[in-house]
């Protein structure tokens, strides 16, 4: 007999520190970028030496003397500056990598195995044997091409009033070379779509509406506004806006009762996300 009392404590445990997680990386990653900042802005005194030389000769006109700090390729640190411990990133792209399909691999783990210790059936996140389909995946690709498109019209809105989405934590998980975006495409953006939503629509909308009989549109606001809570690392524009992503998801898990086509559907959008704007 499904305990359904100890599953849902057993969410609640996790959910906490999920969100404290979350805390805790928006932390690390201001504190990343404010550093990022500090050595932007960062120029060292010029040299004490003879008086400039005039910038008045024309292009080409073969003076190859008078250097100066634009020669340099962008990015790369000025002759005169050190490389100080500031400068060096908190992790490595790789390393981001990994410690996400870590933790989230480890917590959907976690999750499951709670899950069939309590006995809870498989209907109740909404994977009942019908669900797994090919019918399934094809709503999600259409739903997910759809949330995208919406997405970026509500951050083409919000820029016009003043409200810039923030983009550091999507740009340090960017890959950099072509293996990296295959592990990002083939198992990163899976295990966080996979988890996210048997966490956020699977537990906390299907499990609990089906063991403890909560008015389900009411379980909808919740979780989205914890979804939203829980991407903390994306600023407050970021959480608005995945909570609101989260309310649509979950307005579909329910009209569908199919987690198969929610998880497809937040795994298209991410990879939109990062196709779009990242592999320029």
């Amino acid at each position: 007999m499904a305990e359904w009392s100890t599953f849902l404590a057993a969410v609640t445990v996790l959910l906490v520190v999920l969100l404290v997680l979350a805390r805790i990386s928006a932390a690390v990653l201001d504190d990343a970028i404010a550093s990022a900042d500090e050595s932007t802005e960062y120029s060292p005194e010029p040299s004490r030496g003879p008086p400039a030389q005039s910038t008045d000769e024309p292009i080409g006109s073969g003076h190859t003397e008078r250097t100066t700090v634009f020669d340099e390729p962008a990015g790369s640190p000025s002759i005169h500056q050190q490389p100080t411990e500031r400068d060096q990133p908190v992790l490595s792209t790789p390393a981001l990598l990994a410690n996400v399909v870590g933790t989230q691999g480890l917590f959907a783990v976690i999750l499951l195995a709670v899950a069939w210790y309590t006995e809870i059936p498989a209907w109740a996140f909404g994977l009942a044997a019908d669900a797994r389909s090919i019918a399934a995946v094809g709503v999600g690709v259409l739903v997910g091409v759809v949330f995208y498109i919406l997405s970026e019209a509500t951050v083409r809105v919000g820029r016009r009033y003043g409200m810039e989405p923030p983009t550091a934590l999507r740009e340090a998980l960017a890959p950099e070379t072509p293996a990296g975006w295959i592990v990002l495409f083939a198992v990163v953006l899976p295990v966080i779509a996979g988890f996210e939503e048997l966490l956020f629509r699977g537990a906390l909308i299907g499990v609990v509406h089906a063991g403890f009989e909560v008015p389900v549109w009411l379980l909808a606001v919740g979780s989205s506004v914890v979804f939203g809570l829980g991407h903390g690392a994306q600023g407050r524009v970021g959480i608005l806006v995945t909570g609101l992503l989260g309310l649509g998801l979950a307005a579909v898990f329910i009209w569908t009762g199919n987690l198969l086509v929610v998880i497809v559907a937040h795994y298209v959008i991410n990879a939109l996300e990062f196709a779009v704007h990242e592999r320029g």
